[in-house]
């Protein structure tokens, strides 16, 4: 039985300062000595780098949708206290329902809500917003608020005054300030190993939060994390794995490789942008990342190529999202430009006219390293100008409507725009 403590970070809406200010109290808690890690709602690859930074510890995905309640409870799991950042408002999920909302999470894991408010355009409605959130769902316990990007100290006051009926802790206020804002690219921000200021920026949120929150109260709030029971996981698609990371493969879920590690797989990391060929293994698993961005890098890494290449007549190769894009003949990029990848799936895509393509996806393999169904999540702007061969997976999405094929298999090597997130249990 898990003796650790968690509480959720939510918000009525994205844009209000979640990722900011979680950064900030993981990283002043850190240094106040707590024995602090922390969780993403939902499928995120971008918002977890940071928070590791922030907390020195892994920060694993808690995805109610994709994820089992008996799942959820496997990977929270942990004596230290877990912070969870929500994603969107906490209400906001999946078509046509909403499952899994942030507030899903909530109620599956037993853990208690902070909602964090942009209040740098309101003053008493903001009053009737945390009251109608603390009653929407009786389920669903609001425990305290954050006031963020107050304007002044009498506008704090009026806030308050507001608030004080309401009955719900008042846990600080961060004052409207420049410099706490993340660089934003479209597949959200900049990737944590991007930024050289990280450590300063990091301290200096961490410094406003120590100052404008009461950080005890805020832990007193938490609840404790639900005891968790073994269960089936999606296994280990071979005994060796080879996984590349960098900049540009850096999409790969920590709750899949600990389990495959878990399971007893030898897992050993590589990277294409250092131009290293992949480890001798059984299967190779190029994740998700932003290939795109350096695709000229990767079409002149000789050894990186001819490596995956020479792998593929004996090994298993596995591509999701950007790594199936350059196992792929061709990688067009933003600028028109178009670059030579591996050629090991007749596939070309291309960035020079994007598209959105989003949402959560139930799969059946057809082929490849995974079998059965499984969950996953597609969130991407390539487009596919050529895709010719036997699909990998069949696809329908979160209303159950039935979508094309996805992905190729050919040989020994597959792969898909879709993030595998788990098995169906």
């Amino acid at each position: 039985m898990s003796n650790g403590h968690g509480l959720i970070l939510s918000a009525p809406s994205s844009g209000s300062g979640k990722t900011t200010l979680t950064l900030g109290i993981l990283r002043a808690l850190k240094r106040q000595g707590v024995a602090v890690r922390s969780a993403k709602s939902g499928p995120d690859y971008i918002d977890p780098r940071f928070h590791a930074a922030a907390s020195g510890q892994v920060c694993v995905n808690l995805d109610a949708w994709a994820m089992s309640p008996e799942r959820l409870r496997r990977v929270a799991d942990g004596p230290e206290l877990l912070l969870i950042e929500g994603a969107m408002g906490l209400f906001d999920g999946a078509p046509p329902n909403g499952k899994g909302a942030t507030a899903d999470l909530a109620r599956h894991l037993g853990l208690p809500v902070v909602l964090i408010l942009d209040t740098a355009k309101q003053s008493q409605s903001v009053a009737a917003v945390v009251e109608g959130f603390a009653r929407h769902q009786k389920d669903v316990r609001v425990v305290g608020v954050i006031l963020n990007n107050t304007g002044s100290p009498r506008h704090e006051m009026m806030l308050r005054g507001a608030l004080a009926p309401v009955g719900l802790p008042v846990l600080g206020a961060i004052r409207r300030q420049t410099g706490l804002e993340h660089p934003s690219r479209h597949l959200g921000l900049v990737q944590a190993e991007e930024r050289p200021d990280l450590e300063e920026f990091l301290d200096r949120v961490a410094d406003v939060v120590t100052a404008d929150l009461d950080l005890a109260a805020l832990t007193a709030l938490a609840a404790p994390l639900p005891a968790s029971t073994p269960g089936k996981v999606l296994p280990p698609p071979a005994q060796r794995i080879s996984v590349a990371r960098d900049a540009a493969f850096a999409f790969a879920y920590p709750h899949l490789l600990a389990d495959w590690r878990k399971a007893g797989a030898e897992i050993t990391l590589f990277s294409p942008l250092a131009d290293q060929a992949p480890p001798e293994c059984d299967l190779v698993f190029l994740p998700g990342g932003y290939p795109e961005l350096h695709a000229a890098r990767l079409a002149q890494n000789s050894t990186f190529l001819a490596g995956l290449r020479s792998a593929a007549e004996t090994t298993d190769i596995y591509g999701e999202c950007g790594g199936y894009m350059v196992l792929g003949d061709t990688l067009t990029d933003a600028t028109g430009t178009r670059h030579a990848m591996a050629g090991l799936l007749p596939l070309e895509t291309s960035f020079a006219k994007r598209k959105l393509h989003l949402g959560y996806r139930h799969l059946k393999a057809l082929g490849g390293p995974f079998f059965g169904q499984l969950t996953a999540h597609e969130f991407h702007y390539a487009t596919t100008i050529s895709a010719k061969g036997a699909p990998l997976f069949e696809a329908t999405n979160a209303e159950g409507d039935t979508l094309p094929a996805m992905g190729l298999i050919k040989g020994r090597v597959s792969g898909s725009f879709a993030h595998v997130i788990d098995r169906c249990e």
